[in-house]
């Protein structure tokens, strides 16, 4: 019989926050790929990062097709900024204040032994344990979405390699539905013709269901995380910086990593 790898407890490590200024949407893809290879290199303890966005963007998964899923004339019109994820999953729309984004990086002897569809609702446990606590009742529709009986709230994704695990959630405070469907090509082909109301329904803000301002649900969510696991805070090395800053050239910000076909 084949035995189970040992799992680690989410108290097992020390658990470190970062949580920067309002940055572009580029840097933050490529500090995900830096800090998911330093938790895997044993250089950085595993981190919870909330992410805080300097422009508005369209982020699309490592498995999907630019022009399927984005109008580039839109977003060029719009002022969006597309980039392209290391992990999969769909597209998202995002413009500063108007979501909450966090990513964990973590060892996968977390999540040893679990499904996938085990380890998504694992990692998002207290997300969902703080959305209670502002009065949403949310739970996990697999494989990877939050949602309500209002409707769709977010959606994660996850990367893995060399031992390490990145996950990240975006979920909607206060979307502008009737942009998305302009800049987002999937959501004409799938909305209604009702076109705004669906896509409100789909992507269901937090401000209309928990009235409490964006920076409220954050901190409801980093007590719940620090209560559950532990969290102190955290900073970027000066050696993660340049690393991101070279991916930035050299990887995330060149039209062939952008445009590359899955």
């Amino acid at each position: 019989m084949t035995q189970k790898p040992a799992r680690a407890q989410w108290k097992d490590y020390d658990w470190q926050l970062i949580h920067l200024p309002p940055q572009r949407p580029i840097e933050h893809l490529a500090l995900d790929e830096v800090l998911l290879d330093e938790v895997a290199a044993g250089r950085r303890t595993p981190t919870l990062r909330i992410w805080e966005w300097s422009a508005a963007s369209i982020i699309i998964g490592i498995f999907q097709s630019l022009k399927n899923e984005v109008d580039m004339a839109a977003a060029e019109r719009f002022g969006v900024e597309v980039v392209r994820r290391i992990s999969g999953g769909g597209a998202m729309f995002v413009e500063p204040g108007s979501a909450i984004t966090y990513s964990i990086y973590a060892p996968e002897a977390l999540v040893a032994g679990m499904s996938f569809q085990e380890a998504y609702a694992c990692m998002d446990a207290f997300a969902l344990e703080a959305l209670g606590k502002v009065g949403v009742k949310a739970w996990y529709q697999p494989l990877n979405d939050i949602t309500s009986h209002d409707g769709k709230i977010g959606g994660a994704a996850q990367a893995r390699r060399r031992g390490a695990m990145l996950h990240h959630v975006t979920m909607a405070y206060d979307m502008d539905a009737a942009k998305m469907v302009q800049v987002l090509r999937i959501g004409r082909e799938k909305l209604s013709d009702k076109g705004t109301t669906s896509a409100a329904k789909r992507v269901d803000p937090l401000r209309r269901q928990t009235g409490l301002p964006r920076e409220d649900i954050i901190a409801c969510m980093l007590d719940v995380f620090r209560q559950r696991h532990g969290l102190r805070p955290g900073a970027l090395t000066a050696a993660e910086q340049a690393t991101a800053e070279r991916l930035i050239r050299e990887k995330f910000g060149t039209p062939s990593w952008l445009n590359k076909v899955p």
